[in-house]
């Protein structure tokens, strides 16, 4: 007994993190079936958490989920602590495929305040994503793809895509020197350029660069490379690997690009950032498609600097 009470105390002294922070060993449900929950603080400037032994079994993933959803809707032992889901916001069902799990919310999610509904967020990710299998987590509202507030598709969430931020710095801001690929004149040459972006800590540099390539360029002699319809699905990074999933209207061309060179914009683009090597596109995540009738989505594209015509600053 003395031992199972120096472990809890050990986990309780790791409850109250940041936002994001990780408590006491890890995210990984563990061989006692410890789990950590996340919860809002009362402020919603952060994420605090509790420890948690759960009691369905190992081996019935969907028991664990039902689980898990409840105690994110039941207030917890610390009443300063605010559960995510439960009072304002309901989830209606759930299913699952594979690694991922898509949550179905209610039509009060889209109510919430930007920086709480980001909190909401990370908090359903970080405890769900403990549950052995699930590594990503997908919400839709009454059955539509959730979207940012910029009207892009959230996509489906991995636990470190969100960005640890201290509790009262959600809303905090960073600036960032990217190093972006777009066209010439002719379409088809790419012209290098270097912006300067400030832009929320909530969101990946990966992602930051392909909304940024979607934006277009605003410097004379630059031209768009990527239909500015498209919508950013979701951007994940597996070793050394970026996976980009866009919507359908990035296959639809508008601009007098060849295929290359809006396939290596991208590309050449994520490879300037320091953990990224390759890239793979997929349409909706689908990546057996041809783009532009002349080149496979199946492949994993690497830099290509022969397309390169000249290095302009923006």
């Amino acid at each position: 007994m003395d031992g199972i009470k120096k472990r809890v105390v050990c986990l309780l002294s790791c409850a109250l993190i940041l936002l994001l922070g990780v408590a006491c060993g890890g995210s990984d449900v563990s061989a006692e079936g410890y789990v950590t929950i996340y919860y809002l603080n009362n402020a919603e400037t952060g994420l605090v958490t509790q420890q948690y032994q759960t009691k369905a079994s190992q081996e019935n993933r969907n028991e664990q989920i039902d689980e898990l959803i409840g105690q994110l809707g039941l207030i917890p032992d610390k009443l300063e602590y605010r559960p995510p889901i439960g009072n304002s916001v309901k989830i209606l069902s759930y299913h699952t495929e594979e690694n991922h799990i898509t949550l179905d919310f209610d039509e009060h999610y889209r109510e919430l305040p930007p920086t709480t509904e980001i909190l909401v967020r990370a908090a359903v990710v970080r405890t769900l994503t403990q549950i052995d299998g699930i590594t990503h987590v997908n919400f839709l509202v009454r059955g539509e793809a959730l979207v940012d507030n910029l009207g892009n598709v959230v996509g489906a969430m991995t636990a470190d895509q969100f960005v640890d931020n201290e509790g009262d710095e959600i809303n905090s801001y960073e600036q960032a020197d990217l190093r972006l690929y777009f066209a010439d004149e002719t379409g088809t040459k790419l012209l290098a350029c270097n912006r300067n972006v400030r832009f929320s800590s909530n969101i990946s540099m990966e992602k930051l660069v392909v909304e940024q390539l979607i934006l277009g360029p605003s410097q004379d002699g630059f031209y768009p490379v990527i239909n500015p319809e498209t919508k950013v699905v979701n951007v994940t990074v597996k070793d050394g690997i970026c996976y980009v999933n866009l919507t359908d209207s990035f296959l639809t061309q508008t601009n007098s690009v060849t295929p290359e060179i809006a396939i290596y914009s991208m590309v050449n683009s994520l490879v300037e950032l320091s953990n990224i090597n390759k890239v793979q596109i997929s349409v909706n995540g689908e990546t057996n498609l041809t783009y532009q009738e002349s080149i496979s989505l199946t492949n994993v594209f690497e830099r290509n600097l022969e397309l390169l015509y000249s290095n302009h600053e923006e």
